[in-house]
């Protein structure tokens, strides 16, 4: 217990779960599979994609000279010699005065190298009206100009969206090999939680943080484990982190990290393994727990919700990301502050805030209360070195 209050700055905390965070095995699965998982190895095209030149939109193919000058007033004249079929083996060709019409991802008929959009174009019977100049390769893919084979598409470390898996699907790749999501040990420890679906007795709260904190490591990819309310009890806590060990990568305890003679989990952590953080300079969450048992991280949460949260985003999220091997992704807005908001030099603070028009208004709030979680869109983080922020001045807020 003697390492609480010797607190360390939010970048050592940080830099302490990365290093903490355990190396995870690959797996290949199909690629309906994959979604949000993370690439294990670079993806490389299997041909050229496209894998012959294109057009773009609806058209004509031409020799890109041949419209040199066009103009309503005095148009290019071309001869239509046909349409290119979609999915045609054989787009056929063009010679000098002539071109073809093309749909919108045709292939282009040998010796085009441009189209003209079919808006800027007229036809008079087999003739075609050129009314605008074209440039070579305007309104064209060429071959291989998306992606070359045996080049990276995707590289190790990108997490899949539906983005890459359009782009996994169109290189041939039916199967990726991925990390494997971890598996993070959920307990929650205090005589006065009751299970959700139990109407709280005096001096009673429902366990809020077991959904809390699963919400949150599912979201960023990662497989929750749930092992229950514990009560303030070591041997019983040990136990459960004890089990939770054996069955996960990483385990998060909310509660029982205050300096108190009956908040065990640190001494649960020290008996299993060690305690490197119990403190840092964050507000709200000071009282965090980072250690290590079996060589695996156990993190030790405040037991209020909103401090819980401040948590998960600030370190928390760094440990998840390391394990599975990607880099934290955070959605970010600029905003007008409404009022000022002090804070304390030496100490970084997560604050509240709800945002509207372009602005963010403070949500103030202690952080046993559950309302400013609902009642924010965001966070704004205030460095340990700044004293605050001033009315008006442009902030940055991290989005929940």
């Amino acid at each position: 217990m003697s390492l609480f209050l010797e607190v360390v700055s939010v970048a050592e905390a940080v830099e302490a779960v990365r290093r903490i965070a355990p190396p995870l095995g690959y797996e290949d699965v199909p690629l309906e599979d994959a979604l949000h998982r993370v690439l294990a190895k670079d993806v490389h095209a299997d041909i050229d994609i496209p894998g012959f030149d294109r057009s773009t939109v609806d058209g004509y193919a031409v020799a890109a000279t041949e419209t040199t000058g066009a103009s309503e007033a005095i148009p290019a004249m071309l001869q239509c010699r046909g349409r290119v079929g979609m999915g045609s083996a054989d787009a056929g060709s063009i010679s000098p005065g002539s071109c073809r019409y093309v749909p919108t991802g045709g292939a282009l008929p040998a010796g085009a190298d441009a189209v003209v959009m079919i808006e800027h174009a007229e036809q008079i019977g087999d003739d075609i009206l050129v009314h605008r100049p074209v440039a070579p390769g305007e309104n064209v893919v060429f071959c291989g100009e998306d992606f070359r084979a045996g080049k990276a598409a995707l590289e190790r470390g990108r997490v899949l969206t539906p983005r890459e898996i359009g782009v996994a699907a169109a290189i041939g790749a039916d199967r990726v090999s991925v990390v494997q999501v971890p598996k993070i040990g959920i307990i929650s420890t205090g005589n006065e939680l009751v299970p959700v679906v139990e109407t709280p007795g005096p001096g009673e709260v429902r366990d809020a943080n077991s959904y809390l904190a699963g919400a949150f490591v599912t979201e960023r990819g990662c497989h929750p484990v749930y092992f229950g309310i514990v009560r303030d009890e070591r041997a019983v806590l040990k136990r459960a982190v004890s089990s939770a060990l054996e069955r996960c990568d990483a385990v998060l305890v909310s509660g029982g990290s205050s300096k108190d003679e009956r908040d065990n989990t640190a001494a649960v952590v020290a008996e299993l393994g060690e305690v490197l953080v119990h403190g840092i300079a964050l507000a709200p969450g000071k009282p965090t727990i980072i250690g290590t048992a079996r060589g695996k991280p156990v993190i030790g949460l405040p037991g209020h919700p909103a401090s819980t949260f401040v948590v998960l985003v600030a370190v928390v999220d760094h440990l998840l990301a390391a394990m599975r091997q990607t880099a934290v992704s955070r959605r970010t807005v600029r905003a007008r502050l409404t009022q000022n908001i002090p804070s304390t030099r030496g100490r970084e603070d997560y604050v509240r805030v709800s945002l509207s028009n372009g602005e963010a208004t403070p949500v103030f709030g202690k952080s046993g209360l559950l309302n400013t979680l609902v009642q924010s869109e965001g966070l704004v983080r205030i460095p340990a070195s700044s004293e605050g922020f001033e009315v008006d001045e442009e902030v940055e807020v991290i989005l929940w």
